[in-house]
């Protein structure tokens, strides 16, 4: 596992403290304006922009990473298709945990 260059869990309340450093967050999609953009909704119920292309079709829930480019987008590197279903709850507690007391426990 290359640790070099790690990205932070977050939600979209996290992610306005990550603006510039490569981060990873799970988005349900909602649509895709064709161009370039994703609007997902974060894990905690709030509206994100994720730009680039993914590489083929999206499931409901996608895992991107890439660099926060502001406190509401993602320049998305890497898509990760994570299925119809997911427990949102759990996935947001544990942005909390990766960003709260049990940082070091993440990378």
């Amino acid at each position: 596992m290359d640790t070099s260059n790690p990205a932070v869990f977050v939600n979209a309340e996290l992610l306005r403290m990550h603006v510039g450093r490569r981060v990873r967050a799970v988005i349900q999609v909602l649509r895709s304006d064709g161009g370039g953009s994703v609007i997902g909704k974060s894990t905690d119920e709030q509206q994100l922009v994720v730009k680039g292309h993914p590489s083929g079709p999206l499931s409901t829930f996608v895992e991107v990473i890439g660099i926060a480019d502001s406190n509401q987008s993602i320049q998305a590197e890497i898509w990760t298709n994570f299925g119809d279903a997911l427990d949102t709850a759990c996935y947001n507690n544990v942005c909390q945990l990766a960003n709260g007391d049990f940082k070091h426990l993440f990378i």
